[in-house]
């Protein structure tokens, strides 16, 4: 492979993975405040869908992401309040919730599908994006492919470099311990559990508006949701961990392509389908790495 190739592979990856690595912080930050939310797959959809219809309808990229993100921070309130005030099952209310919000999305969505409609366009950043490899890697992508990356490192900073980070681990650690310090853990949890489903609302609308515009049943990012809280499980909690096995699955995909025009005697839909038990093969591998070294 050239180096023309390895560039532009690098740069498809980051920006393939933008809505995934999304949905990861998100989730990441939700469970670190000890809340489980199982959502995540039928709000991706439901995000995604009701950023293009608001895009369209309003003519405005800004007021589509916004729908989105609230979507996302709603029917993750949804699975904090059910769980917290009412003693329910997270788990079994967030499976409940993804079924009904993937329903809700192709239900309302269907009069838009396969409609024209906007999507964001590279905005590439003066000067450094003239950089030798560099600037076509980092610095050629999408605003919500800047914004992925970004926050990555901001979230990694806010938990574990700022006083609220600590409290933020400390309820979903020990919420008994942490109300015994002067912290209302529900009402911490509740706040988290909305932030990270802003984010993950946010990876619904890089989905329709930017990775793979417009509307459509399937759209394209079913199955991206369990993806997303299996690299939470497997990052360990960890926001730097989690991106890297963001950027890991975003790799499958793009070397699919590839590998079609490798192999072109292999169906189009073998390759399509394979990044998926793949990434399972890979997670099953860091999960059984993990564990010798925590015996050892």
């Amino acid at each position: 492979m050239s180096e023309i190739d390895v560039t532009v592979l690098i740069a498809s990856v980051i920006s393939a993975a933008a809505p995934i690595l999304l949905a990861t912080l998100g989730e990441t930050i939700t469970e670190k405040a000890g809340i489980i939310n199982l959502s995540l797959d039928g709000t991706i959809l439901l995000s995604a869908m009701s950023a293009f219809v608001v895009a369209l309808k309003a003519d405005s990229l800004l007021l589509g992401f916004i729908a989105a993100a609230v979507v996302g921070g709603l029917v993750a309130s949804f699975v904090a309040f059910f769980g917290i005030y009412l003693k329910q099952n997270q788990v079994a209310v967030g499976f409940v919730l993804t079924l009904m919000t993937r329903d809700l999305a192709y239900f309302i969505g269907s009069p838009y599908s396969r409609m024209q409609g906007p999507q964001t366009v590279p905005v590439p950043v003066p000067v450094l994006s003239d950089m030798p490899f560099f600037g076509e890697v980092f610095f050629r992508h999408t605003l919500p492919v800047y914004f992925s990356m970004v926050m990555i490192g901001v979230a990694w900073w806010y938990m574990y470099r700022t006083r609220l980070g600590l409290r933020l681990r400390s309820v979903g650690e020990n919420p008994g311990a942490a109300y015994a310090r002067g912290i209302n853990p529900n009402r911490v949890q509740m706040a988290y559990a909305a932030c990270g489903g802003l984010l993950v609302g946010l990876a619904g609308a890089a989905f329709s508006l930017c990775i793979k515009p417009g509307w459509g049943q399937p759209q394209g990012a079913e199955g991206s949701g369990w993806i997303a809280l299996a690299l939470v499980i497997f990052g360990g909690w960890n926001p730097l961990k989690a991106a890297v096995g963001a950027y890991l699955f975003a790799l499958l995909p793009v070397m699919s392509i590839y590998f079609q025009g490798w192999i072109p005697s292999v169906p189009a839909q073998v390759f399509q389908v394979a990044p998926f038990p793949l990434m399972i093969f890979i997670l099953v591998i860091v999960f059984f790495a993990q564990r010798e070294s925590f015996v050892l």
